[in-house]
């Protein structure tokens, strides 16, 4: 029996660590092979790794089997297979010197962490009376966003105070990064709120030399948004465009930089 730490169709990388099991090493392989009956009548879009090779005496390939995010192996019948003790193969795994499986959890494990240090930091900077709608709609709660629309609409019956406060919640993201990058999609709901909201409306909310910095980075963040501009909005005001150019220029991360420079401050900057 060989198994190699790559996919199916990079068994010949010569990069990729490889161990040939024989005798007691591939009857505690099989114990940890053990799968729930029934499989999961699914087949993972990935092509999985690492792979096991069941060879004859002659070398000649018997059987092909591929594991799939640590959890489940294919090559056992129709879809994959749940594995019984998936935690314990990569174990084993990392014990015979194909670490790259227990690596891949220890990475997925930290950006877990994370990810949720993130997600509770963007519940904390919600206005104080949309927290409780704010942690629903981050845990992607059936009708959650539904319900956070409908609370801003009741708790911010004016537009100008309504969008204001919006923006600047929604000014959260390009100051956030995680290693993974992007931005979850429950933290769009403030700019999709803003986005119903009437343009000129907007516009008026944002007339304001004392908006805040959060409010400018939410500003900043939505008139570069695809839904912005592909909707072909009205051209912002001239005074809240230099308001944006000089912002971002002066604290912007490089993102907000490279949106400006190819959105709204595009004929300002060269």
């Amino acid at each position: 029996m060989l198994i190699i730490e790559a996919s199916g169709d990079e068994l010949d990388r010569t990069d990729a660590a490889r161990i040939v099991l024989s005798g007691k090493e591939i009857a505690e392989l099989a114990r940890l092979l053990a799968v729930v009956d029934g499989g999961t009548a699914d087949r993972c879009l990935c092509l999985g790794w690492p792979t096991i090779l069941v060879l004859d005496v002659t070398g000649r390939e018997l059987a092909r089997w591929t594991l799939h995010h640590q959890t489940a192996i294919r090559g056992l019948g129709s879809c994959d297979a749940e594995l019984r003790d998936g935690a314990g193969l990569t174990g084993w795994l990392a014990e015979h010197g194909l670490t790259g499986s227990r690596e891949v959890q220890q990475m997925l494990a930290r950006q877990a962490v994370e990810n949720e240090e993130r997600r509770v930091q963007w519940v904390k900077a919600a206005p104080p009376t949309l927290v409780r709608a704010a942690k629903a709609a981050s845990r992607r709660e059936t009708g959650a966003e539904e319900r956070l629309a409908d609370l801003v609409a009741r708790r911010y019956p004016d537009a100008l105070e309504r969008i204001r406060a919006l923006a600047s919640w929604a000014g959260f993201p390009p100051r956030h990064t995680t290693t993974t990058g992007g931005t979850p999609w429950y933290e769009l709901a403030p700019q999709r709120l803003l986005l119903a909201e009437p343009t000129e409306s907007i516009f008026n909310a944002m007339a304001s030399a004392s908006l805040t910095p959060d409010q400018l980075d939410g500003a900043a963040e939505l008139f570069t948004s695809l839904e912005w501009t592909r909707s072909q909005r009205a051209e912002i005001p001239e005074s809240l465009r230099s308001l944006l150019i000089a912002h971002v220029t002066a604290t912007g991360t490089d993102p907000m930089k490279f949106r400006m420079r190819n959105g709204y401050g595009a004929e300002r900057i060269a």
